[in-house]
């Protein structure tokens, strides 16, 4: 799979927990919600922090250092300070595990 960066196996994150991996210098925060599998660029658009590690409140993360909360779904801004939405990218799952990839450029 060109281009895809494996986040871990299927069974190596529960639901609630997540990962975060370096695909190609990007950032990638991988959300495994009630199953289904979500992913960000790890970076708060209100000022360059680290979004995962935050709280999770649905399918909303809070950024921990101001409270700006982004829909891990969409990447789409839930709450300021942020006003700019952050990446979201596609997640493949298959027998060899979980997957994603920065597709802004294709």
């Amino acid at each position: 799979m060109q281009g895809w960066t494996r986040v871990c196996a299927r069974d190596e994150m529960a639901p609630g927990e997540h990962r975060v991996l370096d695909a190609g210098g990007t950032m990638i925060a991988v959300f495994n919600i009630d199953g289904h599998h979500y992913a960000i660029e790890d970076v708060c658009t209100h000022d360059g922090g680290e979004l995962a590690g935050g709280p999770i409140h649905g399918f909303e993360v809070e950024c921990p250092r101001h409270g700006a909360r982004f829909d891990v779904r969409t990447g789409a801004v839930c709450a300021p300070p942020a006003y700019t939405p952050t990446a979201s990218f596609p997640v493949r799952i298959d027998d060899d595990g979980v997957w994603t990839r920065d597709d802004r450029w294709d």
